[in-house]
This record gives structure tokens, sequence and C-alpha cells, in this order.
């Protein structure tokens, strides 16, 4: 149990028929076998979402990209907020320049903006150490932009500082709270966190909000640390040794709360 304020909340395993996923809606997932076996509703509504920086704003950074000769890429977003930028800014990267990818997935989706054989790219598998034998390989003759969210990236910027490396942040997009007041009257008996941003949400939109009957679900420490501040009950929590992802811990709660 969690411990609150000095006191032990009492879990009473209430009967759970609706949850709220703050996530998009995805075409497969393991939550949809959740929703036949305890007969449930499960509903998908982001709490953020990514908005693109203007031209006239990423000015401001007097940063120009086409005076980099390597991009550092993490996500399709930034791949997408890049190039958008950069056809906006009239700016043409030159076809030597590198793109180093933080996954496969990322340097495939650029195939959506360059030629690959004209270009060099460069993936990891997941983290930024997964691409540190390339970047290390051209560290000395290369300057390296970092493209990114108003969140940046702290791993990113350590990695690249503690090796010493010519390279400057650049934030091109942001991530910022949704609207979500069409939810005001809407109760769910469970609602499923992912990241501090959407606990943000939450008060942004109902400053207001009790928890009530509604049990909250987080995934990650930082989320946890999030919902602890807002001195909130957390009722199911992932990853755990026993429950490594979100669909294992609510099936482990809902083996109880629905066990009738």
């Amino acid at each position: 149990m969690e411990v609150l304020n000095g006191k032990v909340p009492v879990e009473t395993y209430k009967t759970v028929k609706t949850i709220l996923v703050t996530q998009p809606k995805p075409e497969r997932s393991p939550y949809y076998d959740l929703e036949k076996k305890y007969n449930l509703q499960i509903d998908w509504r982001p709490f953020i979402h990514v908005e693109p920086i203007s031209a006239k704003e990423f000015r401001r950074q007097r940063v120009r990209p086409d005076e980099y000769s390597s991009v550092i890429l993490t996500s399709k977003n930034s791949v997408d907020h890049f190039f958008s930028l950069c056809e906006e800014l009239r700016c043409k990267m030159s076809p030597d320049t590198k793109y180093f990818c933080l996954t496969e997935a990322v340097a495939n989706y650029l195939q959506k903006f360059i030629i690959y054989r004209k270009r060099k790219v460069f993936a990891g598998f997941r983290t930024i150490m997964d691409l540190k034998p390339y970047l290390m390989k051209h560290k000395e003759k290369e300057n390296f932009l970092f493209p990114c969210s108003n969140l940046g990236a702290k791993d990113i910027g350590v990695f690249l500082n503690e090796n010493g490396f010519n390279w400057q942040e650049a934030i091109m997009y942001q991530t910022v709270s949704s609207n979500l007041s069409d939810l005001k009257d809407i109760y769910y008996d469970v609602i499923v966190f992912f990241s501090p941003l959407d606990i943000l949400a939450l008060y942004e939109n109902f400053p207001d909000f009790e928890q009530k009957d509604t049990r909250i679900a987080v995934f990650g420490k930082h989320t946890k640390q999030a919902v602890e501040e807002r001195g909130l009950f957390i009722n199911i929590k992932a990853p755990e040794p026993e429950t490594p992802s979100m669909t294992m811990a609510l099936e482990k709660y809902l083996q109880t709360s629905n066990k009738d």
C-alpha cells in the first residue's frame, strides 16, 4: 500500500467497468484482450500532444540547421519537425549531411525526406549508447545538431557534453497539454497515466480534480512521483517484478476487483 500523509488508504477493490488510457488508440494492443476477458469499456485519450515551433520562434534561438554537418534524431516527431522547419526557413541540408538515428524505425522513417544512397545514416537500437561507436568515430570532424522538444533529452545532452562533442540543441517542437474539457462530467473507474505531463494536463484542465473512487494506475517512477506529489492514491503500478507491463498490472488488479 502507498502511504499518504501518514495514513494508509484502504484498498476496496471495487468492480472495474471503465478504464481511460491516456494515450492514442493503437491498432493492436493487449488492452483489447483485457477488454473482452473482463467485459470492460476501455477508452483512449492522449492528455498531451506535440505542436510545432514556428519559424519566427525558432529564429530566436539563432540556429541555422544547414550550418551543421550531422543531425541527431530521436523520434519520428523530431524528423517531421526538423524537415518541416528546414522547408519553412528555406534551409537546404547538404547531401553530405550525416544522420544519427536513435532507432532503426527512425532511420527508416527518414526515407520520407531523403534519398538513402545519397546520405549517410546511422541507427541504434534504443538509447544514445547504441550510437556511441558511430558518434565517436565522427566526433572530431563533425558538428552536431540535436533537434528536440521543449522537454529536451537530458541523457543525450549529458553524453555529448561528457564526451566533448561540438553540438547544439535546437528546440523545434513542444509537448503541451490537450484540451480535455469534454471529459468534465465523465467518470472512469480507472485512469492510466504514463507520464508526469499527463498529471500536469489533468490538473491544468481540472484544477479541482478529486480522486474519490477512481483508481489510479501509473507507469514509471517519475509518473508515480508526480501522482504522489498531488496527494493521490496509487492503486496500480508498473513496471514491477511480477508485472513488468501496464496490462499485466491491470490484470492482476482485475483478478481481485472483478473476481465475481
